[in-house]
């Protein structure tokens, strides 16, 4: 399936470093490849993200930060950003909201890939917050009376496609045959997180990125919910 050929600039928003790896990275990579500016836009730095009690949590924020911006250079991302809002405490607030929304029109993206907040039993309680403050804020970004004093003589941003990734109810599937092995490499980068499993983490996305491009005909595939506005 092809994607829209009017985009050319892409927001990824996540909760955590490593969220983009584990969920996209592929079609980042491939976009990345064919000249679009890719950028991330992360709610956390992953602090609560070691279970090594000897390990300072702001220690653990820098490592994941150095390792998320080593993982984005895999893929070809142009800047990373971080809000440094708590890991595992993240939560759909007004303010961040607000804070996504000025993101959203300071980038003013084509198209936003973030999480699926909608998804059943999505059990991490920052990635139902991060989704659903992305799908919120994409909104009021396109707004004139939202957030006004962001606009600065500028109009709002409208994102014209949003691509929902860990998602049980895809209807768009991009081809990532060339590109599943940057998403790897990427992920590699992470070792913090993969703590020497990335052969095995390797062929598990291999595995599921085959199942999900086998039946279009495409060797492997990252699957999405699309929304176009």
């Amino acid at each position: 399936m092809n994607e829209p050929d009017t985009i050319q600039r892409v927001l990824v928003i996540g909760a955590h470093p490593d969220d983009p790896e584990f969920g996209c990275a592929a079609t980042v990579a491939k976009w990345a490849a064919m000249g679009r500016r890719i950028d991330y836009l992360l709610l956390t730095s992953g602090d609560k993200g070691s279970h090594d009690s000897s390990k300072h949590p702001g220690v653990v924020a820098a490592q994941r930060e150095l390792e998320q911006r080593a993982a984005a250079c895999e893929l070809g991302v142009h800047e990373v950003t971080f809000l440094h809002y708590p890991d595992g405490l993240l939560e759909n607030t007004l303010e961040l909201r607000r804070q996504v929304c000025g993101w959203i029109r300071r980038f003013k993206p084509d198209a936003v890939l973030a999480i699926d907040p909608f998804r059943r039993y999505q059990l991490h309680p920052d990635h139902r917050a991060a989704g659903m403050v992305a799908l919120d804020a994409i909104y009021a970004a396109r707004e004139w009376y939202i957030f006004p004093e962001q606009l600065l003589g500028e109009e709002p941003w409208r994102v014209n496609d949003v691509y929902l990734f860990w998602t049980e109810n895809a209807d768009y599937w991009e081809d990532v045959s060339g590109s599943i092995d940057r998403r790897i490499a990427a992920l590699s980068q992470h070792d913090s997180q993969v703590n020497g499993r990335i052969e095995a983490i390797g062929e598990h996305i291999r595995a599921a990125a085959q199942e999900t491009g086998q039946a279009l005909g495409y060797t492997f595939a990252e699957a999405f919910k699309h929304i176009r506005l």
